[in-house]
C-alpha cells in the first residue's frame, strides 16, 4: 500500500495498531479488495464498509506507570500513553479517560520481570451497554489492596458492569475464568436486527456494531434468495458462539442447531431464544471436530463463523461428503479461508463479499457462499 497522507493519530508510528493510517481509507478499501480477490482467485467481490473512525466497541489497554496505554510498535514490551484513541467509540474513550483519571499511582505490572499487580483494563462499549474487566496478576502480593480499589473505582464509574479478572503472571492474556463480579453482571447486551443478544463479558462478540448488522443483513438476503425452499430446510449455525446467526434467520427454517463448545456461550445462546421466543433452535454443546457424530437432517443449509484457526478440517470434510445445499462461510483468516476451501472441492464458490470491520488496520472479513456442483 502506497502511503499518501498524513495520520490524523498523533500516535501513530509509535502505536501498534492503525498500521494504514496515512493511506487515504478509500485506497485501503481498493487494496484489500484487491487481495482477497487474489488470495482466493475470485474476480467479482462486493464490498461493505463504515465510518472508518470511532467504530470500535472493544479495546485492551495496557496498565503502565504512566497511566493507560497500548503496546509500541516492535516492542511489545513498551507501553505507548494514550489519552483518547481515533478507532475508539466516544463511550469507550469516556471510560477509558475515567480510568486513567481514577488509577492514579497504582502497582503496575513489569511486562518483563512479571512482578506487579494491575495488567489490562479491557473496556467493551456496545451501542446500550458497557463493561470494564480489570485484570490482575493473580499472584501478585498486592492483590487483595488493588481489590479494595477497584470497588471503590466501581462507585464511581459509569460503566454499568464492572469485573475483576484474574491471569498468571506468565501468560499475557486479557480473558480468564477466574473472575469476580464487583458492579452489574458478566454479560452485555447488544441488539443485532431487532432481536436482543446476551453474550459473556469475556466472551467474543463482533467489535463493530454497524458492520455487524451489514454482514447479518447480507447473509439474511442471501439465504432468502431460495426462500420457497426454506420452510423445509434444516439450519446449520457452526461455531455459533451465542446465536446470532442461527436466531436471526430461525423464522425462515424448519429447525436451527447450534453447535458450539464454548460453554458460557452457548449457555447465553440458550437464553437468548427464551429471550426472543424462538421454538424451533436446538443448542448443542459440541466439538465441530466431531461434527459426524450428529445426524444432521436433509435438506441441510450452513453457517459457519469459525475463529483464525478455521473450520477444523474433519468439519470440512464431513460437510464435503454430505453436501449440504449451501454454505455460507464467514471467515476473518482468508489464508486459512483458501485452505479450508480446498477441502470443499464438490462446491463451487458463487458469491464473496469484503466487510471492512476493521479501518486502517490489515484485518480483512470475508463472507463466502459455496453451493453443491
Amino acid at each position: 500500500m502506497v502511503k499518501t497522507q498524513e495520520a490524523l493519530c498523533p500516535y501513530f508510528g509509535r502505536c501498534g495498531g492503525c498500521a494504514f493510517q496515512d493511506i487515504p481509507y478509500p485506497q485501503q478499501v481498493k487494496d484489500k479488495t484487491r487481495i482477497l480477490a487474489d488470495t482466493l482467485k475470485i474476480k467479482e467481490i462486493e464490498v461493505f464498509t463504515g465510518p472508518p473512525f470511532h467504530y470500535r466497541q472493544r479495546m485492551d489497554f495496557v496498565f503502565h506507570s504512566g497511566g493507560l496505554g497500548l503496546r509500541e510498535k516492535g516492542r511489545w514490551y513498551q507501553i505507548v500513553d494514550i489519552e483518547s484513541c481515533l478507532i475508539a467509540n466516544q463511550a469507550l474513550n469516556q471510560l477509558m479517560t475515567e480510568i486513567r483519571d481514577f488509577f492514579r499511582d497504582v502497582d503496575v505490572f513489569d511486562l518483563r520481570k512479571k512482578v506487579g499487580t494491575f495488567r489490562y483494563a479491557v473496556i467493551r462499549t456496545p451501542p446500550s451497554d458497557s463493561s470494564i474487566s480489570i485484570v490482575l496478576n493473580q499472584a501478585s502480593s498486592r492483590r487483595e489492596e488493588a481489590r479494595e480499589i477497584i470497588k471503590e473505582f466501581a462507585t464511581q464509574t459509569t460503566a454499568q458492569n464492572v469485573l475483576i479478572t484474574y491471569v498468571p503472571p506468565n501468560r499475557d492474556v486479557s480473558v480468564s475464568e477466574e473472575y469476580e463480579i464487583v458492579k452489574g453482571t458478566d454479560f452485555l447486551q447488544e441488539e443485532l436486527l431487532g432481536q436482543t443478544f446476551e453474550y459473556p463479558i469475556q466472551g467474543f462478540f463482533q467489535n463493530n456494531h454497524l458492520l455487524t448488522e451489514k454482514l447479518q443483513r447480507y447473509c439474511r438476503e442471501l439465504l432468502l434468495e431460495d426462500k420457497s425452499q426454506l420452510p423445509q430446510a434444516y439450519l446449520l449455525d457452526l461455531y455459533a458462539g451465542v446465536g446470532t446467526f442461527g436466531l436471526l434467520n430461525a423464522e425462515h427454517f424448519r429447525k436451527v442447531i447450534l453447535v458450539e463448545n464454548h460453554p458460557p456461550s452457548l449457555e447465553a445462546a440458550r437464553h437468548n431464544i427464551v429471550a426472543n421466543n424462538h421454538r424451533n433452535i436446538e443448542p448443542l454443546l459440541h466439538d465441530a471436530k466431531y461434527l459426524k457424530n450428529i445426524i444432521l437432517p436433509q435438506p441441510l443449509v450452513v453457517i459457519a463463523d469459525p475463529p483464525r484457526s478455521g473450520v477444523h478440517p474433519r468439519a470440512l470434510k464431513y460437510l464435503n461428503r454430505i453436501k449440504p445445499q449451501r454454505i455460507l462461510y464467514i471467515s476473518c483468516n482468508i489464508r486459512q479461508l483458501r485452505t479450508d476451501l480446498s477441502l470443499l472441492d464438490n462446491f463451487r464458490v458463487k458469491r464473496v463479499a469484503f466487510f471492512d470491520f476493521f479501518p486502517h488496520t490489515p484485518h480483512i472479513e470475508a463472507v463466502v457462499e459455496l453451493r453443491p456442483i
